[in-house]
C-alpha cells in the first residue's frame, strides 16, 4: 500500500499494511486521524481513538493484512471505526470505547456497516463480510461466528478488548484463502449490488403515494411530465449526448414525486442507471424512512414477520441519495459515476463554480464540511462531470 493517509483516493483517515501499523508510533497515527478529520477534535474522540489504537496495536500482531481507520463507505456517509482487510475476509470494527454492555443499536448499527460494504462497495461485494461489535469492557463477549446470511454477511460477533483479535483471527481463518489486494479494495468505488438494485425497484414499484409526496397535479400531469423526461433519456442515450432538464411546479405539484419514480424506472436498467438527489438531508432522510416504514407495515398487514429496519433501509439507499456525499465521492475518484442518469432535487440550491471553489479551498477538507452542511441541510452541491 501506499503512505498511510493518501485521503486523494482512499476513503481512510489512515490506511496502511498491519505491520506498518504496528511499527508506527502512536502518536503518528493519531496524528493521521486528527488530519483526516480535518475539524477541530474534542477530548472525548481523542480518548476513544487513543484506546482504540492502543487495543488494535496489542492484538493485531501475527496478522497479515492491512489496517483501515476511519473508513467511509462511499457515498452513504457510514463511517466505519476501523476495517482489516486480511486474505479474502472484510472484517469491519465497530468499537464503543469503555462501554459495559452489547446495546442492540450498536448490534444493528455494526450490522448496517457490513451491509454497506456489501451492499455499495465494489470491491467487497464477493467477499465475505465479518462485523464486530467491541465494547471495550463487555461482559459477556461471543466465541465463535454464527453462519453467515445468502449474502456473504456473517451477524455481528460481540467481543471486548481481550478478545476482539481473537474475532479478528478466527474471521481470516474462516474466509477462502484468496488474498485480496487492500489497496485497490481501499480505493474501490461506489456501486450497488444487482441484488439490492432489484430489492430497490421491487420495494419502490410497492409505494405508497401519500407516504412520500403530497400532489395536488393529478395522475395525468404527472405521466405527462414523466413521460416527457423519460424521452429525453432516451434520446440522449441513443445519440450518445448531454442533456439537462429542469422541473418546475409549485409546492404540491409533485416534483419529487417525478424524480423519484424516473430514478427508480432506471435503478440498473439499460445501464442508464439513475440516482435522486438531494442536498436537504432531513428531506433525504424523510423521504427514506416513509418508504422504509410503508414497507414494514406492508409485511404486517400480510401477517408477516417485518424485516429489520436497517435491512429494508438498505434498499431505499441506491436511489434516494445526499447530494453532499455525490460529490465528495467525484472528488475522491477522476472515475466518472456509474450513474448516467442524476435527478437533482431543489437544484436552485447548485452553487457555480467560482463559490464552490471557495468552498473547497477552505482549510477544512471538502468531505467534511459537506457532512456538516449536509447535517445542517444546507447548502447545495456543484460537480465538473455530467452524464446523461
Amino acid at each position: 500500500m501506499t503512505a498511510p493517509n493518501d485521503n486523494a483516493r482512499q476513503s481512510a483517515f489512515y490506511a496502511a499494511p498491519i505491520a506498518q501499523f504496528l511499527a508506527a508510533d502512536e502518536h503518528t497515527v493519531l496524528g493521521h486521524l486528527a488530519g483526516g478529520s480535518g475539524l477541530a477534535i474534542d477530548g472525548a474522540q481523542t480518548e476513544a481513538w487513543k484506546e482504540q489504537v492502543r487495543l488494535l496495536k496489542q492484538t493485531l500482531p501475527g496478522v497479515d493484512g492491512s489496517l483501515f481507520l476511519e473508513f467511509d463507505v462511499p457515498r452513504l456517509g457510514s463511517r466505519i471505526d476501523g476495517v482489516v482487510v486480511a486474505n479474502s475476509a472484510v472484517v469491519p470494527i465497530e468499537f464503543k470505547v469503555g462501554e459495559h454492555r452489547y446495546a442492540k443499536t450498536d448490534y444493528n448499527q455494526a450490522w448496517d456497516y457490513a451491509l454497506d460494504l456489501k451492499n455499495f462497495h465494489q470491491a467487497s461485494q464477493a467477499l465475505p463480510i465479518f462485523p464486530v461489535l467491541c465494547a471495550t469492557n463487555g461482559a459477556t463477549p461471543d466465541d465463535s461466528w454464527q453462519q453467515p446470511h445468502a449474502d456473504g454477511v456473517y451477524p455481528p460477533i460481540k467481543a471486548n478488548s481481550a478478545t476482539v483479535g481473537e474475532a479478528v483471527r478466527s474471521a481470516i481463518a474462516l474466509a477462502p484463502s484468496a488474498p485480496v489486494n487492500a489497496e485497490a479494495w481501499g480505493r474501490a468505488p461506489y456501486r450497488p449490488s444487482p441484488t439490492i438494485i432489484e430489492a430497490a425497484k421491487a420495494l419502490y414499484a410497492r409505494h405508497s403515494v401519500q407516504s412520500i409526496a403530497r400532489s395536488d397535479a393529478g395522475a395525468r400531469n404527472l405521466h405527462v411530465t414523466t413521460q416527457c423526461v423519460e424521452e429525453i433519456i432516451a434520446r440522449s442515450r441513443l445519440q450518445r449526448e448531454k442533456a439537462i432538464v429542469f422541473v418546475t411546479g409549485v409546492p404540491g405539484a409533485g416534483k419529487t414525486l417525478v424524480g423519484l419514480n424516473i430514478a427508480t424506472q432506471h435503478l440498473g436498467h439499460d445501464e442508464t442507471h439513475a440516482v435522486f438527489l438531494s442536498g436537504n438531508g432531513p428531506l433525504v432522510a424523510v423521504l427514506r424512512e416513509a418508504l422504509v416504514e410503508d414497507d414494514i407495515q406492508r409485511q404486517r398487514d400480510l401477517g408477516n414477520t417485518p424485516e429489520r429496519k436497517g435491512a429494508v433501509r438498505q434498499k431505499v439507499k441506491p436511489f434516494i441519495q445526499n447530494v453532499h456525499h455525490f460529490r465528495d465521492e467525484g472528488l475522491r475518484s477522476a472515475a466518472p459515476p456509474i450513474e448516467h442518469v442524476a435527478i437533482f432535487d431543489e437544484s436552485q440550491r447548485a452553487w457555480n463554480r467560482e463559490k464552490t471553489a471557495l468552498l473547497l479551498s477552505s482549510p477544512t477538507r471538502p468531505g467534511d464540511m459537506s457532512r456538516r452542511l449536509g447535517a445542517t441541510a444546507a447548502g447545495p452541491a456543484s460537480f465538473s462531470r455530467e452524464r446523461a
